[in-house]
C-alpha cells in the first residue's frame, strides 16, 4: 500500500485534532506539532471539512474541532476525503478493470487488495489510534514478525 504525503498528513492532522478531546486546535498548532507545512494543511483540512470530519470555528476562541466522535471516525473514511477510493489501479476501481489472457486474474487480486484495507481502514477509528487502544486484529498482524519487513 502506498499514501501520498498529502493522505499521511490529513490522517496526523485529524488525531491531533481528536486528541485535543474537543478544544479547538488551530491550524498553526497542528501545523507544528505535526510538522506539517500550514498552508498545504489548510487545503487538506479543506478537504476533511467538506467531508464532513471537522468543523472549523472563526474567532479568538476558534479553531478545528472534529465534526462527529473520534469513535465515529474511521481511518478509511480520512483516506478518502483526501485521496478518493481505496486501491485504485491508475485511477480506476478494480471492478471497472478488464485483463486478458495471462493476466486475467489480476483483477480479483486488486478486488481482494481492497477487502483487505477495507477491513483494516474500516475497522480502526481514530480514537482506536488517539487512545492507543487499536483493534485484536491489528495486534494479530503486527505480531508476525515478517509483517515489519
Amino acid at each position: 500500500m502506498r499514501l501520498a504525503g498529502r493522505t499521511d498528513y490529513a490522517l496526523r492532522a485529524v488525531l491531533e485534532i481528536a486528541a485535543a478531546h474537543g478544544e479547538p486546535r488551530t491550524t498553526d498548532e497542528i501545523a507544528t506539532s505535526q510538522h506539517i507545512p500550514a498552508r498545504y494543511l489548510g487545503a487538506i483540512l479543506a478537504d476533511l471539512r467538506r467531508a464532513d470530519l471537522v468543523h472549523a470555528r472563526r474567532g479568538a476562541e476558534g479553531g478545528w474541532t472534529l465534526a462527529r466522535s473520534a469513535d465515529a471516525i474511521s481511518l478509511a473514511a480520512v483516506i478518502r476525503a483526501v485521496d478518493g477510493a481505496l486501491a485504485q489501479v491508475a485511477g480506476t476501481r478494480p471492478e471497472d478493470l478488464h485483463y486478458e489472457g495471462s493476466a486475467a486474474g489480476l483483477q480479483e487480486v486488486w478486488v481482494a487488495l481492497r477487502a483487505a484495507e477495507r477491513e483494516i481502514l474500516d475497522s480502526v477509528t481514530v480514537a482506536h489510534v488517539v487512545e492507543g487502544q487499536l483493534p485484536e486484529n491489528i495486534h494479530r498482524l503486527t505480531r508476525d514478525p515478517a509483517a515489519w519487513h
